[in-house]
Parts: structure tokens; C-alpha cells; sequence
């Protein structure tokens, strides 16, 4: 099973597949974690990447395809695999449909996770996210127990700056122009195309998810 998570920011996409993946097994691949391994590595594609992030620019996409065939090579091909933030674009779905060929493999779910605007402006201003170990907090709907402190490690709790409520609408208006169109693109593709609400608890989402890719529906 090799599944593909669209869906806006804020929507709690990675959140549903990590909880997934810890339940069922598999693999959860954020290319954003392919690159920062292969620049910790040192790896040729690392250092190649890194090249372009020291100038401050994207990484091409020919690159992070690269990555992901370079890291599939080494997968077991029965290992299913849920994409989160990738593909975002038309030509990164097209890219990556070629990626799997490769491998023998090709898309067989995307799931579309679906929220209003207002509820994920007010998801994503809310997030406050560790400066020591990384947990990520919402003042709204997962407040830590003391104000501006991790309740793992006690360090201090920060809001990112791509959470601050302008910049929170500027990234729903990229997606819309970018990634939206995913949908429409997935809708004529082999693969089979889901819609979820996320607009529930996070153990119903979770429960909605696993009746789209028709698993086991025990939270």
C-alpha cells in the first residue's frame, strides 16, 4: 500500500499518519526528514541538497525525487508507505509516479483531509513548539500545563514564525494555487481518492482514515 496525504496546512496530516503507522506498521516519509538525514549523513545527494539550502533555495525537485528512490531501493517492497507533504505539486505527482515505477510499486490511496479556513488559522497560530526536544503544544486545543513551558523537557515554548496568523494565510493561499489542484489531478489517476473530515476528534479522524484505506478501525 503506498498512500498519498493531501490536505491544507494545520489540517493534521501528519499527526494521522504517524498515529497510523504506530498502530498498523509501515513507513511514514516526510521529505522534509529525507533531506535533513542526508545532509546529517553527509550523503552525495546530502551534500548536494545542502548546497542549495546554503544559498537559500529550494532544493529542485529531480533532487528530492532522487532521494526517495534512493531511500525506496532500500525499503521492502511489502512495507506499505504513507507520503505526508509530498507530493505538492503536479509535476512532483508525475515525478514521483515515475519514482515508483522504478520500484515496482505505484500509488494505490490518496486521502484528502478537509478543514474550513478559520479553523485552521486558529490551529496554527495556536501552535507553540519546543525549542529543546521539539513537542508541539496548541494553546487551544492542547495547552501545556504551565504557560510557555514544554511539558516533556521544561524548555521554553516559542511560536514558529511561519505560524503567525498572516503568514498562516499566505501558506493556505500557496496551497490552493499549488497543491489543491492535486485533487483534481488524483481524481482521473489509478489510485483511489478519499475525503475526510478533519474536522472532529482526532480519534474519530483517525477512525475515518482507516475506513478510507479500509483497515482495521481499532483506535
Amino acid at each position: 500500500m503506498v498512500v498519498i496525504l493531501l490536505g491544507p496546512p494545520g489540517v493534521g496530516k501528519g499527526t494521522q499518519a504517524v498515529r497510523l503507522i504506530d498502530s498498523v506498521g509501515g513507513e511514514h516519509i516526510s521529505t522534509g526528514d529525507l533531506l535533513r538525514e542526508a545532509c546529517r549523513d553527509g550523503t552525495d545527494l546530502g551534500l548536494e541538497a545542502q548546497g542549495f539550502m546554503d544559498k537559500g533555495e529550494l532544493v529542485p525537485d529531480l533532487l528530492i525525487l532522487d532521494l526517495i528512490r534512493d531511500h525506496l531501493s532500500t525499503t521492502d517492497s511489502e512495507t506499505s508507505i504513507v507520503f505526508d507533504g509530498f507530493p505538492r505539486t503536479i509535476a512532483q505527482a508525475e515525478g514521483l509516479d515515475g519514482v515508483l515505477l522504478d520500484v515496482a510499486r505505484g500509488v494505490s490511496e490518496v486521502v484528502v483531509f478537509e478543514a474550513p479556513e478559520d479553523e485552521l488559522i486558529k490551529r496554527l497560530s495556536g501552535r507553540r513548539s519546543c525549542t529543546d526536544c521539539g513537542a508541539v503544544f496548541n494553546l487551544h486545543f492542547d495547552p501545556p500545563t504551565s504557560e510557555g513551558e514544554c511539558g516533556r523537557c521544561s524548555g521554553p515554548l516559542v511560536q514558529r514564525s511561519d505560524d503567525q496568523p498572516d503568514t498562516v494565510k499566505n501558506r493556505l493561499r500557496v496551497y490552493e494555487s499549488q497543491t489543491a489542484p492535486l485533487i483534481k489531478h488524483y481524481s482521473s489517476h489509478p489510485a483511489s481518492l478519499k475525503h475526510v473530515s478533519a474536522v472532529q476528534p482526532v480519534n474519530d479522524v483517525q477512525l475515518a482514515f482507516r475506513a478510507a484505506l479500509g483497515i482495521g478501525l481499532t483506535v
